[in-house]
């Protein structure tokens, strides 16, 4: 009778498992059912509300900056996963000082393995017309945004053999995408609540992005929700309220002929002799310099990724053989000028940071990296670090460089521009971009100009050119004009 009582319960146990496994897959399908996702062919929605810059936190470990979305258009095509969107934004201003707010925007595309971008070529004027430019460093976000929706999210769990648990009042519903891991809720009323996956960043590594949903109405006989949050890396990125949405209109998205053609995220670095031991390393949004000395050679930013780190190491060990690279130093910890970091610290340089900076990455660096493991999770080797508070000097007497904090700035807390008092030029990032050659000024000041020059003068730096991260090599009297100063007198 024991004996019999005992499979009796067991029996029951796996029948009421039976039961809430049937009935977690029955609120998938009723989902499906509901938000009309299972013959969604594309998606389009529309509002307005906030988006926040990542990546760009004024104080390293701080929130990223807020603009408001003045328009916001999404359209998504399923069957090609694909996306366009488009949104006009103005920033918020913080009590920092920044440039006055004006309308930014951007024009975003994703399908398939390519991502890119359609704006004004890098370094070209403002109104120069729009290009389409690659960007595959974002092609697996994008992507992920696809999937990040109530419809999307439900079309991908049926296809991808999702796993549904019991979550509080409602569902749990998890399934991969190749090394991407997509969890979300599925509410007692069948409305897809949130969704979690997971992106790899270059500075963060496994990088959370959580989406929620609330608010849902019909649309035109469309259930979706009026209200879309979204955190990525611990803090807001994106909240809209949509005003509109509508399935199976027509989204297509093709590629353009220069995008399709390439196989990887192109890396170019050319290399310009700016002084006597001193390079200019560009040929993309974002440049460095390398600085020779008598042993070793001394690296100003190693910007965007490892990709970029890769083809700076190889170019820098074309122009100046036979030398490690000894130093890095990091203008600032915006995730644009820090990506490239970590590769770095694992070919052995060290990498010299303002203390703010240093315990940031510390903490950044810590967190796991399944994703896209680099090179510094692979070796796992202990990152070397020297920092300072205001100023610090590396070199020699023969080719010192010196670096300066640039205090006051409404950029970035931790920034800071590098001296070289032998060449009379300084190296900087987002303090001053030099326009294209004969660009029109400014309708007013750029603060973070102005606070670079108050830098220079205060510090008592004897400056004739300056070497931006971005744009170009420009001089100080350029910086002199665009901030409405004369020209220093010639004795």
């Amino acid at each position: 009778m024991r004996r019999q009582a005992i499979v009796s319960a067991v029996t029951l146990l796996i029948a009421g498992a039976l039961h809430a496994d049937a009935a977690n897959a029955a609120s998938l399908h009723e989902a499906a059912a509901l938000l009309s996702a299972t013959n969604a062919k594309t998606l389009e929605f529309s509002g307005a509300g906030h988006w926040w810059q990542f990546g760009q936190a004024p104080v390293p470990g701080g929130a990223w900056p807020k603009f408001d979305v003045t328009s916001y258009s999404a359209t998504i095509n399923f069957d090609s996963n694909a996306e366009h969107v488009q949104f006009a934004r103005i920033q918020v201003l913080d009590g920092r000082p920044r440039p006055t707010p004006t309308e930014q925007k951007a024009d975003w595309y994703v399908s398939g393995d390519k991502s890119w971008n359609v704006a004004p070529p890098p370094g070209a004027a403002p109104d120069a017309a729009p290009v389409a430019i690659p960007a595959f460093i974002q092609r697996d976000e994008r992507a992920a945004d696809i999937v990040s929706t109530p419809q999307g999210f439900l079309k991908a769990a049926l296809a991808n053999n999702a796993e549904s648990k019991a979550s509080g009042d409602g569902v749990e519903v998890s399934f991969s995408i190749g090394k991407n891991r997509y969890v979300g809720v599925i509410g007692a009323d069948n409305h897809v609540s949130s969704i979690k996956t997971w992106v790899d960043t270059p500075v963060l590594g496994d990088t959370l992005i959580e989406t929620s949903f609330s608010g849902y109405k019909d649309f035109g006989g469309l259930a979706f929700p009026s209200e879309i949050s979204r955190n990525e890396g611990g803090f807001p990125v994106l909240h809209i309220n949509v005003a509109s949405a509508k399935l199976n209109g027509p989204a297509d998205i093709p590629v353009p002929a220069n995008i399709a053609s390439l196989t990887a995220n192109p890396v170019t670095v050319a290399s310009e002799k700016i002084g006597d031991g001193v390079y200019y390393l560009t040929g993309g949004t974002h440049h460095s310099v390398a600085v020779e000395e008598k042993d070793h050679v001394v690296l100003i930013e190693a910007p965007l990724n490892e990709d970029r780190s890769e083809a700076l190491i190889k170019k820098i060990g074309e122009i100046i053989p036979g030398k490690p690279i000894k130093y890095v130093i990091n203008s600032h910890v915006h995730f644009d000028h820090s990506g490239g970091l970590r590769t770095f610290a694992d070919a052995g340089a060290t990498i010299v940071t303002q203390d703010l900076s240093k315990a940031y990455y510390e903490k950044a660096w810590a967190q796991p990296r399944t994703l896209r493991p680099d090179r510094l999770a692979l070796s796992k080797k202990a990152a070397k670090f020297e920092t300072y508070e205001h100023n610090h000097t590396l070199g020699d007497a023969e080719r010192p460089i010196e670096i300066r904090h640039i205090a006051g700035s409404g950029h970035s807390d931790d920034l800071a521009l590098v001296y070289l008092p032998k060449e009379k030029l300084i190296v900087e990032a987002d303090a001053y971009t030099p326009a294209a050659p004969g660009a029109s000024a400014p309708k007013s000041p750029n603060p973070f100009s102005v606070n670079l020059y108050e830098t220079i003068e205060k510090l008592g730096l004897n400056v004739e050119r300056i070497a931006g991260l971005h744009g170009r090599v420009a001089t100080i009297d350029e910086l002199r004009a665009v901030i409405g100063k004369k020209q220093a007198s010639v004795n």
